[in-house]
């Protein structure tokens, strides 16, 4: 059974809503990604292990992702009330983070050695994050977002022909495992 049957085979065990493979060479890395995480409109920018610029350059970021060859994107779905239900698109995060926690664990005994793990969405384990006065409390077990990385989603999105949107009254989070 190859990589992709492997997940597919697991895909509703996982809670895994889509899913594709692509080469790192694929994405599309852009500062004009970075530049939105500078505008802070999540409040993380500066404040958060998982994001900007704790994360490092656009340079030393796309300089991790090069390290690697293949990229496994995945996506959870979640419903909303409506397109204005904040509360229900930060239960979806949390959803895929620990979704994410599983689909993780699961790669990890089908593709050994090491990854780079980037995360749908900035952490938000701690009520306040120990960034920049301390080391992460989590290590390991927080990830970069993809976004803070300069991945441009929609476009991986179109390339593997996965939807960035599912839809009215819905949210879809991206995680990507490098390898």
């Amino acid at each position: 059974m190859d990589l992709a049957e492997a997940i597919a085979a697991k895909k509703e065990e996982l809670q895994i809503h889509q899913f594709g493979f692509m080469t790192t060479e694929q994405l599309s890395i852009q500062q004009g990604v970075r530049d939105l995480c500078e505008m802070n409109s999540c409040g993380r920018y500066g404040n958060s292990w998982s994001c900007p610029p704790a994360v490092g350059t656009l340079e030393e970021c796309r300089a991790k992702i090069m390290q690697y060859k293949n990229v496994f994107v995945y996506t959870t779905k979640h419903d909303l009330e409506d397109s204005y239900d904040f509360e229900g698109m930060m239960a979806g995060k949390d959803a895929h983070e620990k979704i994410s926690a599983g689909v993780v664990a699961y790669f990890k005994t089908l593709v050994p050695g090491d990854k780079l793990i980037l995360s749908g969405d900035g952490c938000g384990r701690c009520a306040k994050c120990a960034y920049p006065d301390a080391p992460c409390r989590f290590p390991g077990e927080v990830y970069p977002t993809v976004e803070s990385y300069g991945v441009e989603v929609y476009r991986m999105a179109q390339t593997l022909h996965i939807n960035y949107i599912n839809g009215k009254d819905t949210v879809t989070y991206f995680s990507c495992i490098m390898y």
